[in-house]
Formats: C-alpha cells, structure tokens, sequence
C-alpha cells in the first residue's frame, strides 16, 4: 500500500497560460478536441478519443500532448477490462513514446512546464501500472521520478489547479497512509511529511477550478470518500458518484461506485434501482460491463431484496452470485462469496429452515474470513438470525 503515496496522478495536468508552457501555442481547436477527448475517454467511447488525439498530434507532432492522451486511452482500457492483459503492451509503448518526447523537449527547454508535466504524468501511470502488476521496485523507481517532477512543476507555478491534483493527492496519501500503516513509516523518511487537510482542499480546488485535471480530481475524492481505509464518508462522495454517473452514462466504473454509496448511506431503492440497470447493461454484454460486475450487481440486488424481505427472490440473486463466484475465483472464496454465503444463510433463518441455516455457517467457519463472517456465523449458529 505504501507505494501509491509515491504513485502521483497527472492526468491532464497540463501547463497554466502565464508559465511559457505549451498551451500557450496550441489553438482553440485542438485545445476543444483535448476536451472532447478526454470526455471520450471518461465515457469510455475509446475510439472516438483516438481520433481527436490522433488530429492533435497532427497538428502538434513534436510535443507530447496529443501522444500522452492517446496512452491514457489504454489506461482506461485496462480500468474498464479488469480480467485481460491485451492492452498493456500497447499501453507501455505509447507511455514509453511519452516519454522520450517530452526527454526530447527537454533538452531544447529544462524547465518546459507541459513536457515536465506530461514526463511526470507517464512516469506516474507506469508507475501505477507496475503497482498493479506488484512490480514494486519499477512502481517505486517511477514514483520517486514522478514526485521530482511534480515538485519542480509546483514551483513553475505554485497557484496552478491543475497541479493541485498531484500535490493533493500527494499530501493527502504522504499524511494518512502512515498513520493506518505504520510499518511503512520509515520508507517515507526519505520524502517530505504530507498535509491530510491541505490534500484535501487542494483536490476540492482542482476539481473546482481546473482547467483540464477537475474530472480526475474529482474521481480522485470519489475514491478517497468511499473507501474505508481514507475517509469513509459516503455522504461527502455521494454528490461526486451521482455527477460523474449522470455525466459519463457508459463506464462501468462510475455506475459501479454510485452503485455502492447509495448502500452504504443507505438508499435502498435507488441502489436496487442502479444495480438493475448495471445487470442489464451486463445481460445486453455492453462495452466494458463483464462477468465480475455482473455479480456483484447480483449481490446488491439480493440485499436489497432481502430488506423488502422478498426473500425468495433475493435468494435467487444470490444463488446467482454464489454461482458467479465459483467461476470467477480461482484462489479460494472471495468476500463477495463469503458475504453472499452469509446472506443466504440469515435467509435460511428468516425463512424458518435452521437446519439448512446452519449448514450455511458452518461452510463460513471453513473458509477465509471477511468481514468478521466467522464471528458473524458462530453467532447465528448460537441463536438463530431474526433480522
């Protein structure tokens, strides 16, 4: 985990007009299809980003706008399609292409804002890719240069927005990850100390007031709000997972995460509601709706029935997403099996079939615990479950 305080994001963080960066130059053209572009890209409408970043580098073929852009569209490939791995060779050449024009640029221009930016924000991805291959070392060879780079961009130009999303990432992660993880507390000796609440405005203010970062910044407070290892705040998430749902209709990742704050501040309609339409968008095999999101639209659809106590149909959910689960994990019972297995036990009680309750339990007690399952099974095996 302590690698992501290292891992920065820079997506579109690109150069403030008053900076000599390349922005300056760049028409009214191609700075409306970086717009289209990345609204493309959020909406996962993948092949219509490529070509406005395609005309961009058309248009500017020797600086690394068009071409970091491009690269992000495999990285929301790879977002999007969790179970493959066919886009990350594609992905890694175009960050590696990245790269060495911004290196190119450099050399004419050290001190070059939008090719400092868009180096950091490659080098920051790569990083974030070696994270997910648990390719620690390059994950932190990458961050550690990423950080560098965002610091000498910080002080090009301090009152920027859109830096504010890497240094509010930054801040924040530096601040709280130490404190939930203190074994890694002396890998960060080498790193400056982070600012929780600092982070924490800094994101508010890209997202804000940003001229190209505001979406990231805000997916990046999306995260932060709804996990349980930050901040757990589903309220504070809740109006950020209902714009970027509403606004960007077709990824998957965004329906899920609206999906998950409306059961956890507890809108039992509206996230059965949601659910629903995840399923179907799973049933009908739309872009990026696969086999995992499919059972746990599963899972929370049972839930929500078993809380209208139509028992008997949120069973059915659940049989489903036991059934899912089987095929999906390879290593051993996942939570979402675990947690499922446990739903159709309290089921089993509600329904008066303790026996069969009970073989339900005891199944938990048998496999990894999440979720204080065995806890939870040991009491419901003493005394049955009454809701």
């Amino acid at each position: 985990m302590w690698i992501r305080i290292v891992i920065l994001v820079f997506i579109f963080t690109l150069g403030a007009q008053k900076a000599n960066s390349q922005w300056v130059i760049m028409s009214n053209e191609a700075d409306s299809l970086t717009r289209l572009g990345a609204d493309y890209i959020y909406n996962t409408e993948f092949e219509r980003a490529e070509q406005c970043f395609v005309k961009i580098q058309k248009m500017y073929p020797n600086l690394p706008v068009g071409y970091f852009l491009d690269a992000m569209v495999e990285w929301w490939r790879i977002s999007v399609f969790r179970n493959t791995n066919i886009y990350d060779k594609k992905f890694l050449y175009k960050i590696d292409r990245v790269i060495a024009i911004c290196d190119k640029q450099l050399e004419q221009k050290p001190n070059d804002l939008g090719a400092l930016f868009f180096k950091g924000g490659a080098l920051g991805y790569r990083g974030r890719y070696h994270v997910s291959k648990d390719s620690w070392i390059s994950a932190a060879k990458d961050g550690a240069s990423a950080y560098d780079l965002l610091i000498k961009c910080y002080e090009l130009a301090p009152g920027n927005h859109d830096i504010m999303l890497g240094t509010g990432i930054y801040n924040y992660m530096a601040a709280v990850v130490p404190e939930k993880y203190p074994i890694v507390k002396p890998v960060l000796l080498f790193l400056p100390s982070g600012d929780k609440k600092i982070g924490l405005l800094q994101l508010k203010a890209s997202a804000n007031y940003a001229r190209y970062a505001a979406i990231e910044a805000k997916f990046a407070l999306l995260q932060i709000f709804s996990s349980s290892e930050f901040e757990n705040n589903p309220w504070e998430a809740l109006p950020i997972a209902e714009e970027l749902a509403n606004k960007y209709p077709n990824n998957p990742i965004f329906q899920r995460y609206l999906g998950r704050t409306y059961v956890k501040v507890g809108f039992y309609d509206k996230f059965e509601e949601t659910w629903r339409k995840v399923l179907i968008q799973c049933m009908d095999k739309r872009f990026g709706y696969d086999h995992i999101t499919a059972r746990e639209a599963r899972y929370y659809i049972g839930m929500a029935l078993t809380f209208k106590r139509d028992y008997e149909n949120a069973l059915k959910y659940f049989y489903k997403c036991d059934e899912g689960s089987r095929s999906l994990d390879k290593d051993g019972p996942s939570a979402f099996m675990v947690m499922t297995n446990l739903w159709i036990g309290k089921i089993y009680d509600l329904q008066g079939k303790r026996n069969y309750a009970i073989m339900q339990y005891q199944k938990l007690l048998r496999w990894k615990e999440f979720n204080n399952s065995h806890s939870e099974a040991k009491k419901y095996i003493a005394s049955p479950y009454k809701g």
